[in-house]
């Protein structure tokens, strides 16, 4: 018998038009959405298997945030991992994302919360101003996974979910969180 379902919920996070709606779309519906108009927040399920393990996955898409956003506290309580997104060909969005991160140690206080580093737009090889290295080094300084991605060429896309519920689980032992449901404030 399999074991039960497990409901997972994951944020996915970055500076403006670094790719997020884009990444979920591509992960959630397989295709890429060209004209997407600014996200203020949107929330996608999907199921996802791994090994013998079924979950039901709700992903939150959230607006872009800047240096001065204020880090949403609902996130916190009812997310079991984050997707930071920067794109390879924006220095301001590489700099958002630390900014991110240091909001989300802070908001959390917890230095181990499952997250994966994604350097998006890998395709757009003429504009890059991010290394593979810079993106490598900064996810090892925050003991994080990195995967660079294209949502256009849909490369690694489903790698960045898949490798996060990973986490998730190492970090769960395992086991379902009491509260498994998704509510943002």
């Amino acid at each position: 018998m399999p074991p039960p379902q497990k409901d997972r919920c994951i944020a996915v996070m970055g500076f403006r038009s670094v790719g997020k709606s884009s990444l979920t779309i591509q992960f959630v519906e397989n295709q890429f959405v060209d004209a997407y108009d600014p996200t203020i927040e949107n929330t996608f399920e999907k199921m996802i298997k791994l090994g013998t393990q079924e979950y039901k996955l709700k992903i939150v898409d959230t607006a872009g945030q800047d240096e001065y956003s204020i880090f949403p506290q609902s996130l916190t309580f009812t997310i079991h991992g984050y997707v930071l997104v920067y794109t390879v060909t924006s220095q301001k969005s590489f700099d958002v994302v630390k900014i991110i991160y240091e909001k989300l140690l802070d908001t959390t206080g917890n230095v181990n919360v499952p997250v994966v580093l994604v350097g998006n737009k890998k395709d757009l090889h003429m504009e890059r101003v991010i290394s593979t290295a810079e993106g490598r080094e900064l996810a090892n300084s925050w003991n994080a996974n990195f995967i660079e991605s294209s949502a256009k060429q849909n490369e690694s896309v489903v790698d960045i979910f898949k490798t996060l519920l990973q986490i998730i689980e190492k970090k769960d032992g395992g086991t379902q969180k009491k509260d498994n449901d998704c509510v943002l404030l």
